[in-house]
């Protein structure tokens, strides 16, 4: 590595540090102010504060990385610029993809280093940080809490459920509808009712039906006033902690994603997350790449101003990111497509800036 490679690392580290370093403050500061009457009104001490945001303290880090990259490399450069040391290479014949290719390998060991930061750091940390504000601020129960409340699928054995909805706090489904199917998967019985209550260690379902399967090959009909069932389901399978995404690793968050499936409920929201957890850090070094051509190409106009476009660039891309994970929630778009289309965006942004570049 040559003296020009050492000063430029070294520079980009130092700017990085300084903007993340502020950047974190801030956004400490912010979240404190807005959340500061929670606190009060919990009542809760002054070390818990500090232990919340303590542990809060790498998730906000994983996401300040990114935009403070970018802004890194446009003061970054921008100061070069100024100072005319881009001018004095271009004058030596160095061509300026050379220093490019430079920032690149920098920021793809960042974007590999953010990967395994939130795989290793960020996921226990956060799942202390909202295990705190969940018990201590908002004052509930880790275990009563649940990813499901309505038109629930769930698959037990030889046996699928279909319930309207679960009310947590009566231990009760209302509209449930059993199936019943043998080894071939033929159905055999299907119980339905207007609500089932767990009583005595059973379900009790009140005015519902019973449509079976006779010797005569023919299914019969029974309405009953209520029929008493013994499943191996208790409430509490219809009540699962609802784990964060971030608390998760990727392969946790697929096979949780596969679990939560399996159970009969909607697991696109963490599919969706799934894909982001290994998007979002690849930013890293789009960010990297647009920073560059925005410096050299606004370089008649003052630092400050440089910086105010890689903010708003910054903001866009939270804008795209945000709307195209809603339309992966939503279903408008795969998981995958969704999580990965800002950075689809920006990264033929970023070639475009590249290609107006003079070298």
């Amino acid at each position: 590595m040559n003296i020009l490679s050492r000063y430029i690392i070294k520079e980009f580290i130092r700017i990085l540090f300084f903007c993340l370093v502020l950047f974190v403050a801030l956004y400490v500061i912010i979240d404190f102010v807005q959340k500061v009457d929670n606190f009060i009104e919990a009542g809760v001490s002054q070390e818990v504060m500090a232990s919340y945001f303590y542990y809060k303290l790498p998730y906000i880090v994983w996401q300040i990385l990114p935009p403070a990259t970018l802004i890194s490399v446009v003061i970054l450069f921008s100061l070069m610029i100024k100072k005319r040391e881009i001018q004095a290479m271009m004058a030596c014949g160095i061509n300026i993809y050379k220093v490019f290719r430079l920032v690149f390998v920098v920021a793809v060991f960042l974007s590999v280093g953010l990967f395994l930061f939130s795989e290793v750091v960020v996921r226990p940390a956060s799942a202390k940080s909202n295990h705190i504000w969940m018990t201590e601020v908002e004052k509930r129960d880790p275990g009563k809490y649940y990813y499901g409340r309505g038109h629930i699928w769930y698959k037990g054995e030889n046996r699928i459920y279909w319930i309207w909805s679960f009310d947590q706090k009566r231990s009760m489904m209302i509209q449930p509808t059993f199936y019943f199917f043998d080894d071939a998967f033929r159905l055999l019985k299907r119980v339905s009712g207007q609500r089932a209550v767990w009583q005595n260690g059973a379900w009790r379902v009140e005015e519902g039906a019973v449509q079976a399967l006779g010797k005569d090959g023919e299914y019969h009909v029974e309405p009953f006033d209520y029929r008493i069932m013994d499943l191996p389901e208790t409430p509490e399978t219809f009540v699962r902690p609802v784990r964060h995404p971030e608390e998760m690793s990727y392969w946790q968050l697929k096979r949780y994603a596969q679990k939560v499936r399996q159970e009969g409920y909607d697991n696109t929201r963490y599919l969706v997350d799934m894909h982001i957890k290994t998007a979002y850090p690849w930013i890293l070094l789009i960010m990297a790449m647009i920073g560059i051509p925005v410096a050299l190409l606004l370089k008649r106009v003052q630092t400050p101003l440089a910086v105010c476009a890689a903010v708003g660039i910054c903001f866009l891309y939270m804008l795209i990111f945000g709307f195209s994970r809603s339309l992966g929630l939503s279903g408008a778009l795969p998981p995958f497509f969704s999580a990965w289309l800002a950075n689809l965006v920006f990264f033929l942004f970023g070639l475009y800036l590249m290609m107006r570049v003079e070298r």
